[in-house]
């Protein structure tokens, strides 16, 4: 039940005060309880980071980062007021206006640098510097699991002084640290230009490279056919000299009496002809003879 008193004040008057001392008694607690409970609801929770993979292959870019990093420069140097943010949306506009033709080379880069990111990565997969990072994204998150558990068993004396301690604002937005983070936004953007054109120039070297090897490979092929084709002409070769030298085996070369053999029959021959164009009038009957001889082979090998 409510009850109203009145209390002389100090100058004389009486002033009422409404309430019960027990509804005075609940409003306090209850302050405090608020004030407690936002605070704790400010104080999120770090977000855990995942340790970065130095070894693993190069991330793939999109056919959007790649007309970024083609236009970006000559963007900011025709309008050189405008703010990062700024470009970067008048960037985007242009690429959703950008013709298809031109959208669908950037494209195209990109599907091949995104195959080529999952062959590497396949294969990265497979040596033991990735076996070392899982080894180690393993036990950062066991360590956080471990550190978590024991912040939440912490005495609500030291949880409290954290949340007393966690109320100061650190004034980051300062003109230093303003100037250090344009001063990183130009490296970063030098870095990026760096890349895209070590990227251009891998790419030109990786084509070159492919012709080459596409050359090589059609000189093996056309190799092994000339040697195939040789070794056939070898054998129709032994074949023709063999057949000769058994044809000519009785005939004896006028003035030298010479016979051919396997290792003569290309002099043999030579010198044969030779006669038969000096001596074609003169000696019809040998003339005749060879002819015969001629006839009867088979050179077919």
């Amino acid at each position: 039940m409510e009850t109203t008193e009145e209390k002389p004040s100090t100058d004389g008057s009486k002033s009422k005060v409404s309430g019960s001392s027990d509804e005075k008694d609940e409003k306090a607690p209850d302050s405090s309880e608020n004030n407690s409970s936002q605070k704790l609801k400010t104080n999120k929770p770090k977000k855990r980071k995942k340790p970065k993979d130095v070894t693993a292959p190069r991330q793939p870019l999109t056919g959007y980062v790649r007309y970024l990093n083609d236009r970006r420069e000559s963007v900011r140097a025709a309008n050189p007021n405008l703010p990062f943010a700024e470009i970067t949306r008048l960037l985007a506009s242009e690429w959703t206006n950008l013709p298809a033709d031109k959208k669908q080379s950037y494209l195209d880069a990109a599907v091949l640098d995104k195959e080529r990111y999952t062959k590497e990565y396949n294969a990265y997969k497979q040596t033991q510097a990735y076996k070392s990072y899982t080894k180690q994204v393993s036990e950062k998150k066991l360590k956080e699991n471990k550190d978590e558990l024991k912040a939440v068993t912490v005495p609500k004396e030291s949880h409290s002084n954290e949340i007393d301690m966690g109320n100061f604002d650190i004034p980051i937005f300062t003109e230093e640290f303003l100037d250090h983070n344009k001063t990183r936004d130009a490296e970063l953007r030098q870095l990026k230009k760096s890349n895209t054109d070590y990227e251009q120039q891998n790419s030109r070297l990786q084509k070159h490279i492919e012709d080459v090897k596409g050359a090589i490979e059609k000189l093996e092929v056309e190799i092994l056919q000339q040697r195939k084709n040789n070794k056939s002409l070898q054998q129709h070769l032994d074949h023709l000299r063999s057949t000769l030298t058994s044809g000519f085996a009785n005939i004896k070369l006028p003035g030298t009496d010479e016979v051919p053999t396997l290792q003569t029959i290309d002099t043999y021959m030579g010198s044969l002809h030779t006669i038969l164009l000096e001596n074609s009038s003169q000696d019809a009957q040998f003339l005749q003879m060879v002819r015969g001889i001629v006839a009867r082979l088979e050179f077919n090998g």
